[in-house]
């Protein structure tokens, strides 16, 4: 290829510039992608993803638009190549529903402030408008603003709780509190006014143990909407995330994080609404002298047992 040069001084004319041939390229019709990717048989391992506003990102909840197949990262259990899920906080961020570990079994998870994406993960999980999800919190802070927070004893036989449950989280429970007003309507249920689901304004909160887990939420502006990943069969869960990938990915799941094949240990649920501390589902968190446990069936117990992780 011929390569024109400026010469100056002396009133010589500029000589004038070769004609320049294009060699044929693949790339000379399209445009580079944000997002460089390995395509395998089934899933697409993300190496790096594009950059967005951050501020731009805490004041507005985009409408996720899924191209492509099932976004799969397979990561270190122990987190020590966290730097793999920036590309899975991002697909949140912009409203993607997908699937995380925790410290119990793996979870269904999405951005509680976004509308559009809790909607998805209902129809992705099969779960009625009306019944109430779980959250993933950073913290306990995140705990004080979206629900009503721990009891902290009234003078009045009501004990003051929140010292010990101060020493369960991080850890494997779910505590059931009275959700806020700062939590959307859609995590904690909504479109019926009966008796039978008053008591649907209640919220199961978790601080997960996993170190994938809290690498993601710790990037997040709000806790994560979480449902268990659940097998067809009544108390079966999944835990081999290329089966889960199987059966969720064709239902509309955006990502799924590899984080190794987990034991079927769902969390502890403590139901902390009541006069006392009621244990209405044992798991991988151990019952404490201050829990009761309690075996009576009710709706509620059947939705928050169904849902959480």
């Amino acid at each position: 290829m011929a390569v024109a040069k400026l010469h100056g001084g002396g009133g010589m004319p500029m000589p004038m510039p070769m004609p320049m041939r294009l060699l044929p390229s693949p790339m000379t019709h399209r445009t580079l992608p944000s997002i460089a990717s390995f395509a395998p048989r089934r899933h697409i391992i993300v190496a790096l993803a594009a950059k967005r506003s951050p501020k731009r990102l805490k004041y507005s909840t985009p409408r996720f638009s899924k191209e492509g197949e099932l976004v799969y990262i397979e990561v270190d259990p122990c987190g020590a190549d966290s730097w793999k899920l920036q590309p899975v906080i991002e697909l949140l961020k912009q409203g993607a529903v997908g699937v995380i570990p925790t410290d119990t079994v793996y979870a269904i998870v999405c951005d509680c402030k976004n509308h559009s994406a809790v909607e998805r993960l209902r129809r992705i999980k099969k779960i009625e408008s009306s019944k109430p999800l779980s959250i993933l919190c950073r913290s306990l802070r995140d705990i004080d603003t979206f629900t009503m927070g721990f009891p902290r004893g009234d003078g009045h036989g009501h004990a003051n709780v929140f010292r010990a449950v101060k020493q369960c989280l991080p850890g494997p429970y779910t505590f059931i509190l009275t959700a806020s007003k700062e939590l959307p309507k859609q995590c904690v249920g909504y479109g019926t006014t009966s008796v039978k689901y008053a008591s649907r304004k209640n919220v199961g909160v978790r601080i997960s143990d996993d170190p994938l887990c809290q690498a993601i939420l710790h990037e997040m502006d709000a806790p994560l909407i979480s449902t268990s990943v659940k097998g067809p069969k009544e108390n079966e869960w999944m835990i081999d995330p290329t089966a889960i990938g199987d059966i969720y990915g064709p239902e509309g799941l955006d990502f799924l994080v590899d984080g190794g094949v987990r034991v079927a240990e769902p969390s502890t649920i403590v139901d902390m609404t009541g006069p006392y501390p009621k244990v209405i589902r044992q798991g991988k968190g151990p019952i404490l002298p201050w829990m009761v446990v309690d075996d009576e069936e009710s709706p509620l117990r059947q939705d928050l047992m169904a849902s959480g992780t």
